[in-house]
């Protein structure tokens, strides 16, 4: 369905979004965490905050932080003797479905209490103020009181629940759960207790539990969004007529959008937003909404926080719907709102110019001294800048949570091609994490300076490959997930040091695949002749488009010959002048007669059995 005729479709039955609801948000940056082996985005409820803030829709005193749940709470619904389990590792390392050791298992465990405990204040809060409440996290819906599964330990919306009917709330409870995946642990909660309604259409069930109050729908895979929205549209009202509830919980789980990282349905932007906006058009009473809790649930890959984004925009907009950034760009906005409150002195530890009345080695000894070493990184940062810097950004953080405690910065400024920055995951370098070399470069664009970059590795070490994170060509550990907050960051250091932009040249087609959505091709040809190879790759996800291409399963149908990546230059503009660059009359004209001989490719699959990965001598790429 078109964006407008969804829009006026949906301000018709959501009448109470003319005048938006209160709508209260709790998240806690130590949801910023994530175990190495679950593929979700830590950075999810900060991306949505960046998001809503930066358009003006987070209104103050709206966004509360939650305490962790006492374990008096867990006692409600958890058994002893599984909460006692989860100290044991061989427990936590089973819910997760790996380990990464105990340190990191811990953390994991004590992100998801706290998680507890931000949905106990999100019922808090919708109680008290009869409104909306949105929890930035939550929807740990694989839970049972006495096992965890499927990433989730902790069942946040049942001890919610028991909290707050041991606070004397006695109303119906009504859980809608919308994630992919079966609400099974809920749904096994509270089988006995008619009072708790569970509802959840998912692609397959994960039990087989009787419940007395409760609707399960099955609608397998490859969903799209006329059958889901259909069975959505047919089941949900006349439940919530009957049943009537007093409080709601809504798991607006992402993962059934097309393109998630782990999910196997299609369901569209439009489908997932209609989807949201429906089931809360169900909920209006009298010009007001029920007592309401929306919590997270799943959504995998680091495009999953544009949903909720888009449904959050669009409640506190009256239903219209705003379209949310790309990842990218709301990773540089969160960066830049950091960047604005560093002094440039931390950085650089320079004083004023005109001020150094220090004599240098020239100025006694004259242009016959030699030349002193470097100390600052590209003219600028010292070391204690850099560290300081990535203390205040987070990058450190993100490693200790992954388990690297003392993350330590080394350099090497006198290399011949370029200044190197590493980072180890503590002072004996055994564990080299990153690997950036980089210099300042005259030479791409006539009058222009770019940041160029040499080199550039992210790893986990710690890590290993599974069918979530399959290898790519040159890799020789799993990557980060930091590529896009480096790109990030590299851009404000650009705009801090007045450069013109980005320039890269990718070693491997997965690199050029990856960057082409961030990046300019120098060389107009070099991207059209991607796109042509793009298109014949059609909807096969990355790894299967990245094998096909290394086994020679992408062909030149005027040729017969193999595509094969040609490493080029790609630029990433900062300044407004190199982003002019690509509109003019030259640059545009060189573009349209490449397009007018672009080759047309054709994929093979039954190429892909005959891949084989580079050796590990290959460099490796700037993982993502």
């Amino acid at each position: 369905m078109p964006w407008a005729s969804l829009s006026r479709a949906l301000r018709r039955s959501l009448r109470y979004l003319r005048s938006p609801p209160p709508v209260d948000f709790i998240y806690s940056r130590d949801y910023a965490f994530s175990h190495p082996s679950v593929p979700s985005d830590p950075l999810r409820g900060e991306r949505i905050l960046t998001f809503l803030s930066s358009e003006g829709l987070l209104r103050p005193r709206k966004l509360h932080s939650p305490r962790s749940a006492t374990v008096r709470s867990l006692r409600r619904i958890h058994s002893d003797d599984y909460l006692h389990s989860l100290r044991e590792e061989e427990t936590l390392a089973g819910i997760v479905g790996t380990t990464e050791g105990l340190a990191v298992l811990d953390r994991f465990l004590e992100v998801q209490r706290r998680m507890v405990g931000g949905t106990q204040r999100a019922v808090q809060l919708a109680l008290d103020r009869g409104g909306l409440a949105i929890h930035l996290g939550g929807g740990l819906h694989h839970a049972w009181s006495d096992q965890g599964g499927g990433f989730c330990m902790l069942n946040d919306v049942a001890v919610a629940i028991a909290a707050a009917r041991a606070q004397g709330f006695e109303g119906r409870i009504l859980v809608v759960d919308l994630d992919l995946h079966h609400g099974d642990g809920t749904e096994a909660i509270f089988a006995q207790d008619a009072s708790v309604y569970t509802y959840s259409i998912h692609n397959r069930a994960w039990s087989e539990t009787e419940a007395v109050a409760n609707t399960r729908i099955e609608l397998g895979f490859e969903v799209q969004d006329p059958a889901y929205l259909t069975a959505l549209r047919e089941s949900l009202p006349p439940i919530v007529e009957s049943f009537s509830p007093q409080l709601v919980f809504f798991l607006a789980g992402c993962d059934p959008a097309q393109g998630d990282a782990i999910g196997d349905w299609k369901i569209s932007a439009e489908g997932m937003l209609e989807r949201d906006l429906f089931v809360l058009s169900l909920l209006e009473r009298g010009g007001s909404l029920l007592p309401t809790v929306i919590v997270l649930a799943g959504g995998y890959g680091s495009e999953s926080w544009r949903f909720s984004a888009r449904f959050f925009g669009a409640l506190e907009r009256g239903g219209k719907p705003l379209e949310p950034p790309t990842t990218g760009e709301i990773t540089l906005l969160r960066y830049r709102h950091i960047a604005r409150l560093q002094d440039p002195l931390e950085l650089s530890d320079t004083t004023a110019e005109g001020d150094d009345w220090e004599l240098t080695e020239e100025d006694i000894l004259g242009p016959l001294a030699s030349t002193p070493q470097a100390t600052r990184f590209l003219g600028f940062y010292t070391r204690h800048g850099l560290e300081l810097a990535l203390e205040r950004y987070g990058i450190f953080d993100r490693l200790r949570e992954q388990g690297f405690e003392r993350p330590y910065l080394d350099w090497n400024l006198d290399d011949i091609s370029g200044q190197t920055v590493r980072i180890y995951g503590d002072a004996d370098r055994k564990e080299l994490l990153g690997e950036f070399r980089a210099r300042r470069d005259r030479r791409r664009i006539p009058g222009m300076e770019m940041l160029h970059i040499e080199w550039l590795l992210l790893q986990n070490p710690r890590a290993r490959f599974s069918t979530h994170r399959p290898s790519m060509p040159g890799q020789e550990y799993p990557g980060l997930g930091l590529l896009r907050d480096v790109l990030a960051l590299l851009i404000i250091a650009c705009e801090r040091l007045q450069l013109d932009g980005i320039s890269f040249v990718p070693s491997h087609f997965h690199l050029a695949l990856t960057s082409a959505n961030l990046m300019h091709f120098l060389d107009p040809k070099a991207e059209v002749r991607l796109a042509a190879v793009r298109e014949a790759l059609g909807e096969r996800n990355f790894a299967k488009s990245v094998a096909l291409v290394a086994a020679g399963g992408v062909v030149d149908k005027s040729t017969g010959e193999a595509y094969r990546w040609e490493p080029t230059v790609l630029l990433q503009p900062v300044s407004d002048r190199l982003e002019a660059y690509f509109e003019t009359p030259e640059y545009r004209r060189e573009k349209r007669q490449a397009q007018a001989s672009a080759p047309t490719f054709e994929a093979i699959d039954d190429k892909s059995s005959e891949a084989s990965r580079p050796s590990g001598s290959a460099p490796a790429p700037p993982a993502k």
